[in-house]
C-alpha cells in the first residue's frame, strides 16, 4: 500500500499559490482517507486545445497538477476537444469562432507532448473528453442540461453582462459548463484544478456529481497570470506571453523584463519552490541580503532551466549578462563626474541612494523627484528598468548609464 505525506505537509505544496478551495475543509478530510486507505486522490485539469502552443501562464495549472503527482496522486491532463468545438465562454463577450475537428486534432497532439515538460510522463493519464460527450445520447443530454435553469446560467457573469447589453448568447454556449462538469462526473474526480475565472464551470461538476451520487469534487482555483506587461492576462494575441517553445534565450531575456513585484508571483506559480522558502527569499531582499535583480536572475534561471536544460539556462544566462553590458557600453551618452565620497550618496554596505546619483548626475533636480522617477517606473540603469532605492557598487559597474526619461547620461566617478 503506498504511503502519503502528512495531511499538513500535502497542504504546505497543495495550497501554494491556490487564490481559493471549495471547500477546504472537505480537501482535508479527503487527504485525510486517501492516507488512511492508501488510495491516491483523482486529480484533474482540463484544457481546450484551441491553439497550438501552450505558454506559462497555462502552465500554472499544469504545476499545480505536477504538485499533487509529487505527493504520489493520480493526475489527469484532460484535453477538452469535445468542448473546444463550442468553445468556452469564460472572459468572452462575443461567441468563440468554433474550430473544426482537424485543428482540433492537431493542437490536441501538440499539447501531449508540451505538457511532459512538466509531469511526468510514466504517471500523468491523459484523457479526451471526447471518449464519454461524444457517446451521449440526445435523451443524456436533455437529462443533463434539465438540471439547470436558464436563470442559473444568467448568474454567470459573461452572460449576465452580454444579456444586459442585449448581445447574442448561443444556446450552444450554454451547454459548454454542463459538459464541463459531467467531465468531473466521468472521471469521478477528487479535485478539479482551474483558474479564478472558471469558478462558474467548476462548480457546476459538483452539481452534477451530487446528481449522480458521487462525492463532490473539490475545487482549487489558481489566480491568474499578468504577462509580461503586468497588467493583463498573459496572452499570445496580446504579444505579453511567454511561450513554453521559446528559445532559452528568449525566455531568460523576457523573464528578466517583468517588474520586481511581478517576479514574485511568478516565484509562486511557475516554481516548485515551497511558500516557505519564498518567504525567505522575499525576507533577504527587505533585509538587503538579496538584491532584486539576483533574486530574478535567479527566478529566470530556475524556469529556463525547467523548460530547456541546466546547460541552456547557464548559456542563457551568460548571453543576457553580455548583452546587458554591452548595450550599456554602446549608449552614446555624455559623461558627467560624479564623486564617490559626495554627501548622502553612501548606502550602507558597497552601495549607494539611486535618488541622490540621480541627482549629483543632472537628471533630476532634487532627491525627491527623482524618488518619485523611481516609483514611477522612469529610471534605467545600464539599460534596464530600475525601481529600488538602492544599488550596488558592482551592480553599477565601472561606467553606469543612467536613464531618465529621455535624457541619459554616464556616469565616471572622480
Amino acid at each position: 500500500m503506498p504511503t502519503f505525506p502528512s495531511v499538513e505537509d500535502q497542504l504546505d505544496l497543495i495550497a501554494k499559490g491556490a487564490a481559493e478551495i471549495i471547500p477546504l475543509e472537505a480537501l482535508k478530510e479527503r487527504i485525510q482517507q486517501s492516507i488512511a486507505s492508501g488510495k491516491p486522490m483523482r486529480i484533474k485539469a482540463g484544457f481546450d486545445p484551441t491553439a497550438p502552443d501552450l505558454h506559462l501562464g497555462h502552465t500554472v495549472l499544469i504545476r499545480k497538477l505536477r504538485h499533487f503527482q509529487q505527493l504520489g496522486h493520480t493526475v489527469i491532463f484532460l484535453i477538452g476537444d469535445s468542448t473546444a468545438l463550442i468553445g468556452d465562454p469564460t472572459g468572452r463577450n462575443v461567441t468563440r469562432k468554433p474550430l473544426t475537428p482537424e485543428q482540433i486534432a492537431v493542437n490536441a497532439e501538440t499539447y501531449k507532448e508540451q505538457v511532459y515538460k512538466i509531469l511526468d510522463r510514466e504517471k500523468t493519464e491523459i484523457r479526451y473528453n471526447s471518449e464519454w460527450l461524444d457517446k451521449l445520447s440526445y435523451y443524456d443530454l436533455v437529462r443533463l442540461m434539465a438540471q439547470f435553469t436558464v436563470s442559473q446560467m444568467l448568474e454567470r457573469e459573461e452572460f449576465h453582462k452580454r444579456f444586459e447589453a442585449e448581445q447574442p448568447i448561443g444556446l450552444h454556449e450554454m451547454i459548454y459548463p454542463v459538459a464541463q462538469g459531467y467531465d468531473s462526473v466521468a472521471l469521478e474526480c477528487d479535485v478539479e484544478l482551474g483558474g479564478t475565472d472558471q469558478r462558474f464551470n467548476l462548480m457546476r461538476g459538483r452539481d452534477l456529481q451530487r446528481h449522480f451520487g458521487q462525492p463532490q469534487q473539490i475545487v482549487l482555483m489558481t489566480p491568474i497570470l499578468e504577462g509580461l506587461d503586468g497588467v493583463q492576462k498573459m496572452s499570445k494575441s496580446l504579444n505579453n506571453a511567454i511561450g513554453i517553445h521559446d528559445l532559452p534565450s528568449e525566455m531568460y531575456g523576457k523573464l528578466m523584463s517583468i517588474s520586481d513585484e511581478l517576479m514574485w508571483k511568478y516565484w509562486t506559480l511557475l516554481t516548485d519552490l515551497r511558500g516557505s522558502e519564498i518567504a525567505v527569499m522575499q525576507a533577504e531582499v527587505a533585509a538587503g541580503s538579496l538584491h532584486p535583480m539576483q533574486a530574478k536572475k535567479n527566478l529566470a534561471h530556475a524556469i529556463t532551466k525547467d523548460f530547456h536544460s541546466e546547460a541552456a539556462a547557464d548559456a542563457a544566462a551568460e548571453g543576457w549578462a553580455l548583452q546587458f553590458q554591452q548595450r550599456a557600453v554602446s549608449e552614446d551618452v555624455p559623461v558627467v563626474m560624479v564623486a564617490r565620497d559626495a554627501e548622502g550618496l553612501a548606502a550602507e554596505g558597497e552601495a549607494v541612494r539611486v535618488a541622490k546619483l540621480l541627482q549629483l548626475a543632472g537628471l533630476a533636480g532634487s532627491a525627491g523627484e527623482a524618488t518619485r522617477k523611481l516609483s514611477e517606473n522612469a529610471v534605467s540603469i545600464n539599460g534596464a528598468k530600475f525601481a529600488e532605492r538602492t544599488v550596488t557598487l558592482e551592480e553599477l559597474g565601472v561606467s553606469p548609464v543612467l536613464r531618465l526619461g529621455k535624457r541619459a547620461v554616464r556616469v565616471e566617478w572622480s
